[in-house]
C-alpha cells in the first residue's frame, strides 16, 4: 500500500505536464524581460533559442506586464522573440547519504569526476524557517576543535556564530580546522562565490581527507550567475535541514555571507529594487535573516551554524557586518596584527562573544574563563607601555600578575592548523592555566 502511495505522491511533487510560455522582449545584462508565461516568483524557467538550445533560469520579479528573469549561464545568444518557458517549479536539490564526501555545484550537480549522485528524494532548497515553538532550548556545547573557540567562546548545538575578518587573515583555515576537529556527526559547506583557483587548495589542504570523508561541499565560484552563488547557500542550507530531521548534528559552514549579500543586491539591482545602505538593497536583509533562522537546535536534531563575513578594510561599521551581528548569536573576529605576529588563529579573544556560553559551560569554567578575560584586558590595556618599557615593576599589582600569566594564554590559544583538540583536553588545559 505504502508503494502505491508513495507513486502517486511521486506523481504530485512532478513538474506539471502543461507549461505556459511567452515571447523575449529585451535582454539587457543579466536581465531578460519577457511577454509571459504565467509564473511566479522565484519558478525555474527556460529559455529557448530558436536553434532549439535552452538556457535555464528563474523569475525573479514583474514590471508591470512584463515578466522579469535570469538566466543561470550568461545571457549570450539569446535574441528577440526568442520563447520562454515556466516549468512550474521551485529549486529543488538532491538530498540523501549519498551526498557525504561528494562535491557538488549550487544546482546540485557533481563537480568531483566522481559519477553521478544516488540519491532518490529532492528537497526544496528554499523554505520558511521553523516555527520559534518547534526550536529546542540549546544546553549542550559542542566542539569545534579549535582551543580558542572551545575554551573562551564555547558554542553549542544549534548556535549561529559569525566569522568576521578582513582579507587574508586565515578564515578558510579555520574553517577547515572546525570542519575536521567538529563533535558534529558531518559537516556541510558552502563556499559562495569563491576563487576558481582556492577550491581545490580548499578541499587538499583545509579541509583534508578526514575531513572530506563526512563532509559534504557546494561551491559556486566567483564568475557564476549571482542566482547559482544563492543557490549554493540555498542548497547547503537545505541538505543540512534534511540531515538534522534524519536526527543528525549538523556543522554548516558558509563561506562567505559577504559574497552571498552581494549575489542578492546584483538580483535586487537588476529587478528594480531601490538601493539603500552601500548600495544593498532591502531584499539582502531580509533574504540574511530567513537564511540564518534555519539553523538551529529542532529536538531530534540540530545545525550549528558559522558564517564566514569579510570586512572590507576590516571595518566593524559596515552594513553587512552590522546586519549580521544583530542576527546571529555570537562572533568571532579575527585580527589582522596577530595574524602579522604569527600568532595561529588569529582570534581577537577581547572582541569576541559567544552569547550561549553561560548556557553550555559548567559554573567552573566560566568563572576560569572570566578572570582570564580580565588578565588579558588589563594586559591590553598597558600594553604599549610594557612593550616601551615604560612600566615599572610593581605599580599595578593586577598588571603584574597580568604580565606574568599572558604569555601562557597566548601559548594556550595558539594552535596548528593540523592539529586537532578535543574538548576534554582543552577544558583540561584551561583548567590549569594561572588566573
Amino acid at each position: 500500500m505504502s508503494a502505491l502511495l508513495s507513486r502517486f505522491l511521486q506523481q504530485l511533487d512532478a513538474p506539471p505536464r502543461f507549461r505556459w510560455s511567452g515571447r523575449v522582449v529585451q535582454a539587457s545584462g543579466q536581465l531578460v524581460e519577457s511577454e509571459g508565461p504565467f509564473c511566479s516568483v522565484g519558478e525555474t524557467c527556460s529559455i529557448m533559442d530558436s536553434l532549439g538550445n535552452s538556457f535555464p533560469g528563474e523569475i525573479v520579479g514583474f514590471r508591470g506586464s512584463t515578466v522579469l528573469s535570469m538566466p543561470l549561464d550568461a545571457a549570450l545568444g539569446i535574441r528577440y522573440g526568442d520563447r520562454i518557458v515556466s516549468t512550474g517549479v521551485h529549486p529543488s536539490v538532491l538530498v540523501g547519504d549519498a551526498l557525504l564526501g561528494r562535491v557538488i555545484d549550487g544546482s546540485g550537480a557533481p563537480l568531483d569526476g566522481l559519477g553521478g549522485i544516488r540519491a532518490f528524494s529532492r528537497r526544496r532548497i528554499e523554505v520558511a524557517p521553523p516555527s520559534p515553538m518547534d526550536r529546542t532550548p540549546i544546553r549542550d556545547p559542542i566542539s569545534c576543535g579549535v582551543r580558542a573557540v572551545d575554551s573562551f567562546l564555547t558554542c553549542g548545538r544549534g548556535q549561529r556564530m559569525g566569522i568576521f575578518g578582513g582579507s587574508g587573515v586565515g578564515k578558510s583555515t579555520l574553517i577547515g580546522m572546525m570542519a575536521r576537529g567538529t563533535s558534529a556527526d558531518l559537516t556541510v559547506v558552502a563556499l559562495v562565490g569563491e576563487r576558481g583557483r582556492e577550491v581545490r587548495e580548499f578541499l587538499q589542504d583545509s579541509l583534508g581527507d578526514e575531513g572530506m570523508r563526512r563532509a559534504v561541499v557546494v561551491v559556486s565560484t566567483s564568475d557564476q550567475s549571482p542566482l547559482l552563488r544563492l543557490r549554493a547557500a540555498y542548497s547547503a542550507t537545505a541538505i543540512a535541514e534534511y540531515f538534522c530531521e534524519a536526527g543528525k548534528h549538523v556543522l554548516l559552514v558558509l563561506d562567505s555571507i559577504t559574497r552571498l549579500a552581494m549575489a542578492q543586491r546584483e538580483v535586487g539591482l537588476a529587478a528594480g529594487e531601490p538601493p539603500t545602505a552601500k548600495g544593498y538593497t532591502p531584499s539582502v536583509f531580509s533574504m540574511l535573516a530567513r537564511l540564518v533562522e534555519r539553523a538551529g537546535h529542532m529536538g531530534h536534531g540540530s545545525i550549528t551554524g558559522f558564517y564566514t563575513v569579510l570586512m572590507e578594510g576590516d571595518d566593524q561599521m559596515d552594513p553587512i557586518v552590522d546586519a549580521v551581528r544583530s542576527l546571529l548569536d555570537g562572533h568571532i573576529f579575527l585580527d589582522r596584527r596577530l595574524t602579522a605576529e604569527g600568532h595561529y588563529p588569529p582570534i581577537n579573544i577581547l572582541d569576541s562573544l559567544s552569547r550561549l556560553m553561560p548556557a553550555v559551560c559548567v559554573p567552573e569554567h566560566l568563572v576560569r574563563v572570566a578572570a582570564l578575560r580580565h588578565l588579558l584586558a588589563v594586559y591590553n590595556r598597558s600594553e604599549d607601555l610594557i612593550r616601551i618599557g615604560a612600566y615599572q615593576k610593581g605599580s599595578d599589582p593586577q598588571l603584574d600578575r597580568a604580565i606574568e600569566v599572558v604569555p601562557r594564554i597566548k601559548e594556550f590559544l595558539r594552535q596548528k592548523a593540523s592539529e586537532l583538540a578535543p574538548f576534554p583536553a582543552t577544558f583540561s588545559r584551561l583548567m590549569e592555566l594561572p588566573s
